[in-house]
């Protein structure tokens, strides 16, 4: 007799922030800020993803200049097509360090 396999339900999550905003770096160049963060019931933040985006600096990785997520499992960092494994504290430490990291590529370009 066939053992029946069942799968566990996937906790539900909510999406708590869907923003965007357009910002100019020092060159006028144009470019997009994305925040989107999912919580559970508790409210705690379980899935995160960071995005500047401006073709004009970068054409890699769908125009991501820089990024932070937790997509696939563990906490990363993109910079133009390249992306390595970050330490991760809280959702709140890792968003500053991102706006902190864009206004001084928005700076330089």
């Amino acid at each position: 007799m066939a053992k029946k396999i069942t799968k566990k339900p996937r906790p539900k999550l909510r999406k708590a922030t869907d923003d965007a905003m357009t910002i100019r770096s020092a060159s006028g160049k144009t470019g997009q800020i994305r925040e989107e963060v999912w919580v559970n019931s508790k409210g705690e933040v379980v899935r995160y993803n960071l995005a500047y985006i401006n073709f004009s600096l970068c054409q890699a990785d769908n125009g991501r200049v820089l990024g932070y997520d937790n997509a696939h499992g563990f906490h990363e960092r993109h910079s133009c097509g390249v992306a390595e494994k970050v330490g991760f504290t809280t959702y709140e430490a890792k968003a500053n360090e991102f706006y902190e990291e864009v206004a001084r590529v928005k700076e330089k370009s």
